[in-house]
Order: structure tokens, then C-alpha cells, then sequence
């Protein structure tokens, strides 16, 4: 799915216009931390933050994302979206909080790296079992637990 659409169908306020993004959109992530989201954020998603200064643009480009949605009515100033531009990084704005983005997401078919169901949790056998999980938001209607995370 592309940026664009995503932006329609979610009803995004698009603070970037000048910048195009045509790659389809691999996956999202939610967090307010810069460091994990650089640790964490799948290169080519889409980052959900209330976060508007300019570090959250850098480490956007850093982590090879393609663009970031503000939620809860976040808007950053003039110079961040003119940081963003240089950058080639789209940025958003949504009234709604990161919870119901990120649910809107998951109904879409966007899905994040960690799932509970597939090992990526300390703790849970699979292919990245030890990884240490700090604030990642697990979209979808699964039974995660707080137990679950060790």
C-alpha cells in the first residue's frame, strides 16, 4: 500500500506535498522513543509519534522510513516540515490518537515487525528470541499479555 493511499483512506492532513513517495509501504511502527525507533523501525514504513521536533525527521531518514503520522493533532513548526522536505520524508498529521492509528493500520493489512505469535519476544522461541522489546505497539486483535514480554 502507498503512502497516498494510506493518507486518503485514514484521512491524514499532508503537511509534506512536495514530496513523493511511490514505494509501497513495508510496515509501521509506533513510538515516542528516537532509539527505538532506530533500533526497531522496519526501513520503507511508516512511523506513528506525538513527537514533532526535528530529531523525530532525522532519525526517520536514518532508519530508511518513508514517512512519519502525528498523532493526537501534532503539528510541527515550519522549519521541521522544511527539514522533512530536504530529507524526502512525507509527513502527516491525524486527529486521532496513535492507539487508533495504529489499529486503522492493521485493518488496512499494514502489520509491524513484532508479533508475539512469531518468536520476537524474549522469552518465546523463534528467529529473533532474546531481543530485548522496550515500546513497540503489537497491532492487531492477538491475545499479547503483559506476561508475554517478559
Amino acid at each position: 500500500m502507498k503512502l497516498n493511499k494510506i493518507a486518503s483512506r485514514l484521512r491524514l492532513r499532508e503537511l509534506t506535498p512536495g514530496v513523493i513517495r511511490d514505494e509501497e509501504v513495508t510496515g509501521g511502527f509506533a513510538s515516542d522513543m528516537l532509539s527505538d525507533v532506530l533500533a526497531h523501525a522496519p526501513a520503507g514504513g511508516v512511523l506513528i509519534t506525538v513527537q514533532v521536533h526535528r530529531g523525530v525527521v532525522s532519525v526517520a531518514s536514518l532508519a530508511g522510513l518513508q514517512g512519519i503520522i502525528f498523532a493526537s493533532a501534532r503539528t510541527p513548526e515550519q522549519g521541521v516540515i522544511d527539514h522533512a522536505e530536504a530529507e524526502g520524508i512525507c509527513l502527516y498529521s491525524s486527529l486521532a490518537d496513535t492507539f487508533e492509528i495504529s489499529g486503522q493500520l492493521h485493518e488496512m493489512g499494514l502489520r509491524g515487525e513484532t508479533d508475539c505469535r512469531a518468536g520476537t519476544l524474549p522469552g518465546v522461541p523463534g528467529p529473533h528470541s532474546g531481543r530485548r522489546v522496550l515500546s513497540q505497539t503489537i497491532l492487531g486483535p492477538e491475545r499479547c499479555t503483559a506476561s508475554s514480554f517478559g
